[in-house]
């Protein structure tokens, strides 16, 4: 029997849309392999991380992955010296066509950078009107709603959730965890499904635990039938410097008997969704907080608590 993953695919920049999306629909093509694309629609401001520099968690991650390279350096100044952008006006194209050739569409964010950073200062109306714009221009863009959502970073809070609730998503991709389930915040029970990715991603992987010549056994060994298995990409790396790394793995996949489905298939072909707490944690090679599911189990083996 075929082990399913999910495969999920994110694309936080206007490089990525123009660039990695395209690559990636011809190489997904190819395999005959449907996905899930998760859009960042508005304005491209991600070169604002380079002020992240002065922690030492972020630079060490930036040196460890060579971001330079792996992401480029339009990606890394975009916005730092003047507005990004908005993505969706410059570039829709790729977002229409990940539609028509039929792979599932969700929102991403309309601004990236500022979800990511500001997301636990956000006030309700202010997560409710970040929405609402991604939402409406990404609804433009491929002809009808897009019916999923996946935070940024893994980042939501309590607030977030519900502002999410306004918005008829069948399902939500905001965290890690390891299997579907119902985020439960305080005492209140959020509405929508969570689809938690329960793999770890190129950047959390290389220079800790693998190299870029060892990343696909490493990651093909955490992939085990009878789990809920679900990947995270994103068009700028994979669909981009990583390309050919990733035409491989997915042949090397094959051979396994290894499978790719978007999150809503493997999401409908799950048996009971229970509830589970939503918890912020921290998580080895990455910089900062995370939402996950909770209690925590070998999935999340490398989160610990954030301190109270």
């Amino acid at each position: 029997m075929q082990t399913q993953v999910g495969l999920r695919i994110d694309v936080d920049t206007l490089r990525g849309t123009r660039k990695g999306v395209p690559s990636l629909l011809a190489l997904l093509e190819r395999h005959r392999i449907k996905g899930t694309f998760f859009f960042s629609v508005g304005p491209d401001n991600m070169g604002r991380h380079l002020w992240r520099l002065v922690r030492p968690g972020f630079l060490i991650k930036m040196l460890r992955t060579k971001a330079a390279s792996l992401y480029g350096w339009d990606i890394l100044l975009r916005g730092t010296l003047w507005p990004g952008p908005v993505i969706g006006k410059k570039s829709p194209e790729p977002m229409r066509r990940a539609a028509t050739e039929g792979h599932e569409v969700g929102l991403h964010a309309w601004d990236h950078h500022r979800w990511q950073k500001e997301i636990e200062r956000m006030d309700p109306a202010t997560l409710t009107g970040e929405i609402r714009k991604g939402y409406e221009l990404l609804e433009k863009i491929i002809g009808r709603p897009p019916d999923c959502f996946a935070a940024p970073a893994w980042k939501v809070t309590p607030e977030g959730l519900s502002a999410l609730e306004q918005f008829p998503f069948r399902f939500e991709s905001n965290c890690r965890g390891e299997a579907p389930f119902y985020p439960v915040t305080g005492q209140r029970c959020h509405c929508h499904p969570q689809i938690p990715a329960t793999l770890p991603t190129y950047d959390e992987l290389v220079g800790r635990q693998c190299t870029p010549e060892t990343y696909n056994a490493h990651l093909l060994n955490l992939i085990q039938p009878g789990r809920f298995n679900v990947l995270t990409i994103h068009a700028e790396v994979e669909g981009i410097l990583c390309l050919n790394l990733f035409d491989n793995f997915l042949s090397q996949a094959g051979k396994r008997g290894i499978g790719f489905s978007p999150l809503g298939e493997i999401y409908a072909g799950t048996p009971e969704i229970k509830k589970s707490h939503l918890a912020q944690v921290t998580a080895a090679g990455r910089e900062g907080w995370i939402s996950c599911q909770a209690p925590l189990s070998e999935t999340c083996v490398n989160l610990e608590k954030l301190p109270q």
